[in-house]
């Protein structure tokens, strides 16, 4: 079959400065994960390699860029999961470490356990010659000066929480085995020791290959109350389609619990969603096919990478043009995106 990547890099605002950037990486994301699944490599392998690529990347808040504790420090949670035999491995308020995304998937290979947390987590990378890096050269200024505002006595941490987010990718290779891979730095000036959604099981992240995989974002314990990720993928166990499912439990968790957020999903036969709910602002998702065409509204950043257009993307109006750029229109948002053919 085609193999797909969907790839995310969180839900929430874009502040118009960061825009390129954060479009930028994700771009970069998708395309360096859907060359590993074009070169037959499998779906495990390219979700990790997207989730690297954004983990390095400043620009969003994973590995390096990630936000800042109470007390001035990084602390990351990550997560990676294989649909074809549920293996699964974890990390979370990981320190000194430059992409707990390979932590994780050592935890599910070199380890019986599926989660490391902390120091257990620091000691296990260091049996596995992973290198420790200075934390402060995972700070950057940008997450500083956050961090020093929220410290601020009539700061309002909540609306300085609306520009982060999660990152994550989901696959489906040649072979139609699944996988999907979440890492983030969680909430500016949480609570020492605090671990949000995305390093566990089923909130964060699930893959199966009976049915297909997500990777979530947004308010993580919201997230973990209603268990998003594996809430999507029983919905489509019960015959709805990615984007069905998706918006049903995203609707769910913001009537049952008032949380807001974003998934992606792909289904093991190749179809695609990704949902966002309400951040004030339209959402921004992407995909490629064929010769890389790219959408984009604006708040969520994302990418899909696929041979070739599902039914999924029926509802974008495409004008190509000579130049490979190419303008899709949806919702009443257009943006004008170009792709150079090497």
């Amino acid at each position: 079959m085609r193999p797909v990547i969907v790839v995310h890099g969180g839900a929430g605002r874009i502040f118009k400065e960061r825009e390129e950037g954060c479009r930028a990486g994700v771009v970069r994301a998708a395309l360096q994960g859907y060359g590993v699944l074009k070169q037959g490599g499998s779906a495990l392998d390219a979700v990790e390699e997207a989730v690297r690529s954004m983990e390095d990347d400043p620009h969003f808040n994973a590995g390096c860029g990630s936000v800042l504790n109470e007390e001035g420090e990084v602390e990351m949670d990550a997560i990676i999961m294989d649909g074809k035999n549920l293996a699964s491995g974890a990390v979370s308020a990981v320190k000194c470490i430059a992409n707990p995304i390979k932590l994780a998937r050592l935890v599910m290979e070199k380890t019986k356990h599926m989660l490391l947390t902390d120091h257990g987590a620091q000691l296990f990378a260091q049996a596995m010659g992973v290198p420790e890096i200075p934390g402060e050269k995972l700070i950057t200024e940008r997450s500083r000066e956050r961090w020093k505002k929220n410290l601020e006595p009539d700061s309002n941490p909540v609306e300085f929480q609306k520009d982060l987010g999660t990152v994550g990718a989901v696959a489906v290779d040649s072979e139609g085995n699944v996988a999907c891979a979440t890492s983030t730095g969680g909430l500016s000036n949480k609570l020492v020791g605090r671990v949000g959604d995305t390093a566990c099981i089923g909130s964060g992240g699930y893959a199966d290959n009976s049915s297909g995989a997500t990777s979530t974002t947004g308010h993580g314990e919201s997230i973990m109350k209603v268990v998003l990720a594996r809430l999507i993928l029983y919905h489509m166990e019960q015959g709805m389609s990615p984007e069905m499912a998706a918006d049903t439990a995203l609707e769910y968790m913001k009537t049952r619990v008032g949380g807001l957020g974003g998934v992606i999903v792909v289904s093991s036969s190749g179809e695609w969603a990704a949902s966002l709910m309400d951040f004030s602002r339209c959402c921004v998702m992407g995909f490629l096919w064929g010769q890389v065409c790219m959408y984009c509204m604006s708040s969520y950043s994302g990418m899909f990478l696929q041979d070739k257009p599902n039914k999924h993307s029926k509802n974008l109006k495409l004008d190509f043009k000579t130049t490979s750029t190419c303008i899709l229109t949806s919702i009443g948002c257009v943006i004008e995106l170009a792709y150079t053919e090497q």
